[in-house]
């Protein structure tokens, strides 16, 4: 009997921008990658991250990055200093390939867990780019045929040297003991903040105190509350607490933003 041959994957890449969907930017990527890897499954992790916000950006590849396979290709474009001498660059680890500028928008994938960097290269062969580089629109130009000619199978170390020290942003994730602090906040409103359910020894002792407004234990679902509440509760996103009003905007009734603290005692 013989034995099947065996088959790769299909290749995936994804995208993550601030382009928005009103201009032609995310479809000129789509363009340049389809063209060089027709057979690739090519989807959207978000085009609405807010202008130029890097660690939006690398929150949002943070939240969804585990969910896809393996081999996954994610080009992500949110790079205020294109044009620059920051470096562009791809990131093979243990769940993906990471490909885009080097500004800290890879910082919170490259210290995720079970995530194990196992080769990174600064992206200088321009044989895998387009035979013109604009200045400011390296998505399309450098980044867009890089993902697409990897996901064609060009080993990594094709595209140009070794890269080290990688941009890293600081979170704030270590605060002290009695402090958390916001790190995201998505489109309801949701403070989602550096504390995970992990951190939290006896959910029903937990309190958050946000200026004269105390929030005490976490809750299961947002049902917990009557409509207009505060609440504390375990998110989807990687098992961080977050707090949210029940059928409101959090951020906007507490007049927080990202990287502002919270305290936070656990009883």
């Amino acid at each position: 009997m013989s034995t099947p041959l065996r088959r790769d994957p299909a290749p995936i890449i994804t995208l993550t921008t601030d382009f928005g969907q009103k201009d032609g930017y995310v479809g000129a990527m789509e363009g340049v990658i389809l063209s060089i890897c027709p057979t690739v499954t090519l989807t959207t992790i978000s085009h609405h991250v807010p202008p130029q916000d890097i660690r939006a950006a690398a929150f949002v590849l943070y939240q969804a990055f585990s969910y896809y396979p393996a081999h996954t290709i994610h080009c992500a474009v949110v790079d205020p200093g294109v044009g620059s001498n920051r470096r562009a660059v791809a990131i093979r680890t243990s769940h993906g390939i990471f490909v885009g500028p080097d500004n800290g928008v890879f910082s919170l994938i490259l210290t995720a867990e079970p995530v194990n960097v196992l080769e990174a290269v600064t992206l200088t062969n321009t044989d895998y780019q387009l035979p013109r580089v604009s200045a400011t629109f390296h998505g399309r130009d450098i980044f867009a045929p890089t993902a697409a000619h990897l996901a064609t199978g060009v080993p990594l170390s094709q595209f140009g040297p070794r890269a080290i020290n990688l941009v890293r942003l600081d979170f704030g994730i270590r605060t002290p003991k009695d402090e958390c602090r916001v790190i995201h906040i998505d489109h309801f409103g949701n403070l989602i903040l550096s504390l995970t359910r992990y951190d939290v020894v006896d959910p029903e002792q937990v309190t958050f105190t946000v200026g004269q407004r105390v929030i005490t234990s976490l809750s299961a679902t947002f049902a917990d509350v009557e409509e207009g509440q505060f609440l504390a509760y375990t998110g989807s996103s990687r098992d961080h607490i977050e707090i949210a009003i029940r059928n409101g905007n959090a951020a906007q009734a507490l007049g927080l933003k990202v990287g502002d603290l919270i305290r936070v005692n656990m009883g």
